[in-house]
């Protein structure tokens, strides 16, 4: 793993945590994106050489929905930045934790990406995200 890549946040609404979040940061989101097979829409912010994901659910069966309704608003999961996503699903397997995908898929942002279920890691979600070249 290089660094963290993003953390993601689950809100209620993208529009409202917009505006919460630019002013907060002193700046507007550089990007929103819809990602179907998670039914989310994000919205990302540049902070610094950080990058924050908020993570709207766009159905109520959407794993953002369960969160909210379980836990609320809040951290959802933290993303690390890796060179080769297999390579590291195959380390991460090996070491005994558990993944939520068998094969990497398309994220957001141009990422492919895979989570660690966080029974395995501590109660922490963690996705690992590879730029798609």
């Amino acid at each position: 793993m290089q660094k963290i890549e993003h953390i993601g946040i689950a809100v209620k609404s993208l529009e409202t945590s917009n505006e919460v979040f630019q002013k907060l940061f002193g700046e507007a989101h550089y990007k929103v994106e819809e990602v179907e097979s998670e039914g989310v829409s994000t919205s990302f912010f540049q902070v610094g050489p950080n990058k924050i994901e908020l993570l709207e659910a766009t159905n109520p069966d959407s794993p953002i929905s369960k969160f909210i309704e379980k836990r609320g608003e809040g951290i959802h999961h933290i993303a690390f930045d890796v060179v080769d996503i297999e390579a590291e699903m195959e380390r991460l397997r090996g070491e005994g934790f558990i993944l939520l995908n068998e094969k990497p898929k398309k994220g957001a942002d141009n990422k492919l990406v895979c989570f660690v279920h966080p029974k395995s890691s501590n109660g922490v979600l963690i996705e690992l995200c590879q730029e798609i070249r």
